[in-house]
Parts: C-alpha cells; structure tokens; sequence
C-alpha cells in the first residue's frame, strides 16, 4: 500500500468540509460505481453496488462495497471520507467548539458515529502534530489527560494505523 501524503489547509477549510452534510460532500466529490466481488449471493457481482468517492479539493478517496445497495454504500464510503480527510488532512491547532462541547471531566466523550466526531479528532491529530508526536504536549493543548487522549485515539481504528505509520505529522 503506498504511503499517503500530508495534506496542509487551514481548519476552517478542512473543519467547513467535514461539517457538510452527505449532499453537500457528495457535490464536491466525483463517485463512481464498480462491480465488487466477494461473498454476498447471487447478484453480487451483477450490479455496480459498490461505491468509490473522491473528494476533489483534498483528493482523498474512499470506498465502501459491504451491502447490496448502492445507497448504503454511498453513505459508508462518505462516512470513511470524512474520517480521512480527518486524518490526513493537518493545520495549525485550533480548538473547534466541537471539541469544548464533548470534553468532559478531561475526557472526549464522543461516539465515531456523531457527525462531529471528524472535527474532534481533527483537531486531536492537529494538536498531536504541533506537540511533535508528544501525547502530553497534545492532551495538554486539548484539555485531557494523556491516557484518556490515547483512549480516544487507540478506539479510532484507522487513526491509530495512521500514527503507527507515522502519517499525521506536519
């Protein structure tokens, strides 16, 4: 797999992007249908049910070809794209008042599911670059302690992969 790029915007750019709704993403999006194989049944593989989108300003892609409706796999692969430009996209640190409305008790206390989620961990990844990669120098910027900063970061499957990798750096 080759190693994505870093991309740097302003956050209110990046943040504006990730707070559109599914038609208003789409729009800035090309997508496209494709034949998926795998297991599934008999119609499968007989129709494009499969969705790959791509977000023209940032050029980040994702897919999703779980279910036999396209329209479901629409909304996977818009939610996996919002969750990519989340992570690799970068700008300097600054907090989002999503971040201060789900903090509690030096906790991010937010589910993946919650449409802000994108901008929380936006604005954690953003935090991390500009510490350099320290967890504390991060939980400190984001209000939190670090074991609850990489709590929030370790349940964040594919966030997790990307700092392992050591992709979201400036």
């Amino acid at each position: 797999m080759p190693q994505e790029t870093q991309t740097t915007t302003d956050a209110a750019t990046r943040n504006g992007w990730l707070r559109l709704d599914d038609a208003g993403l789409l729009a800035q999006c090309e997508e496209h249908g494709y034949r998926s194989s795998g297991p599934g049944g008999q119609r499968r593989n007989k129709v494009e049910t499969a969705a790959r989108v791509r977000h023209r300003p940032s050029g980040i892609e994702a897919h999703a070809a779980e279910t036999r409706r396209r329209e479901d796999n629409r909304k996977r692969a818009l939610r996996r794209l919002r969750e990519r430009i989340a992570i690799e996209t970068r700008s300097p640190y600054e907090e989002p008042p999503e971040l201060a409305a789900y903090r509690r008790d030096k906790r991010l206390a937010i589910n993946s599911r919650n449409p802000a989620y994108p901008v929380v961990l936006a604005a954690v990844l953003d935090a991390l670059a500009e510490a350099d990669g320290s967890y504390a120098g991060a939980a400190k910027k984001v209000g939190t302690t670090t074991s609850q900063l990489l709590k929030f970061l370790q349940a964040d499957r594919e966030a997790w992969r990307a700092l392992s990798e050591g992709r979201p750096r400036k």
